[in-house]
């Protein structure tokens, strides 16, 4: 099989649950909407911005890659995460990820009064809990007493792989299985999903999006081992020759991880 047609079998075998399918998905203002509604219980909720593949940065240390950030009509901001491989801390990943959010959209001077109000979203598909749920909502609560209390952020954990056949349980469906759709229940969700997947525009798409994706995983590696060769004081001209980086951006890797490049 040729490389271009494997790249094609893997665009079409893509579904909601995969970040580069999502991702494209949400740049769909309609699909954004129609999932949160059903995520959050609410048929009248709006959202009047979104921004799939969010940078949020931090300037002193690992900056990350939201998978999706939208703005409601209340004001509150939602991060929707996306998750198929149960491979490291999810939560602590909520927690860096939803403190890089609200760092991003924070304007200087601002009171703690006014710092916006933050649900993150994180769909998977395994039970992160393993409690046997569809959906769990985590609240803060007093342990002396018991009482709910809230600073601003709501977590809900989504997954595909328990059915409590509730109208998540049949999106998780559609996000996750290949051939279902459900026109009735979410009809922007699968008709976008199967645009994607069964269109030669939107497959051809897809291959775009995998074929980029690929050559930033490339990239990225090589920065990773030109990072790991600084930190173990290897000369510069040994870290152009493996890592394949021209010398400005290692010069540029160097000064923003705070490494001096050594010489021979």
């Amino acid at each position: 099989m040729s490389n271009k047609a494997k790249i094609r079998k893997d665009a079409m075998s893509l579904n909601p649950i995969d970040d580069a399918l999502f991702c494209k998905m949400a740049e769909d203002i309609r699909f954004c909407e129609e999932i949160l509604q059903v995520i959050l219980s609410d048929k009248n909720l709006v959202v009047l911005s979104n921004v799939p593949q969010f940078v949020a940065k931090n300037m002193q240390g690992r900056s990350c890659t939201l998978d999706l950030k939208c703005t409601l009509g209340n004001g509150k901001f939602v991060n929707v995460e996306i998750q198929r491989a149960d491979d490291d801390n999810h939560q602590k990943r909520v927690l860096y990820n939803s403190a890089l959010l609200i760092t991003n959209i924070m304007n200087p001077g601002i009171k703690f009064e006014q710092v916006p109000d933050v649900i993150v979203v994180f769909i998977s598909a395994f039970d992160i809990f393993n409690q046997g749920k569809t959906v769990y909502h985590i609240e803060r609560t007093i342990k002396e007493t018991g009482n709910i209390v809230t600073n601003g952020m709501e977590e809900i954990y989504i997954n595909a792989a328990i059915d409590d056949k509730s109208d998540i349980a049949d999106l998780m469906k559609v996000f996750t299985e290949n051939d279902t759709y459900d026109d009735d229940k979410f009809p922007i969700t699968s008709s976008s999903k199967r645009r994607f997947k069964t269109t030669e525009e939107g497959v051809k798409e897809m291959c775009e999006v995998i074929e980029k994706n690929r050559e930033e995983a490339v990239k990225e590696a090589k920065e990773e081992m030109a990072l790991d060769m600084m930190a173990d004081n290897e000369p510069v001209n040994k870290i152009l020759k493996y890592s394949k980086l021209a010398l400005s951006r290692i010069q540029e890797l160097a000064s923003q991880n705070g490494y001096t490049l050594v010489t021979e």
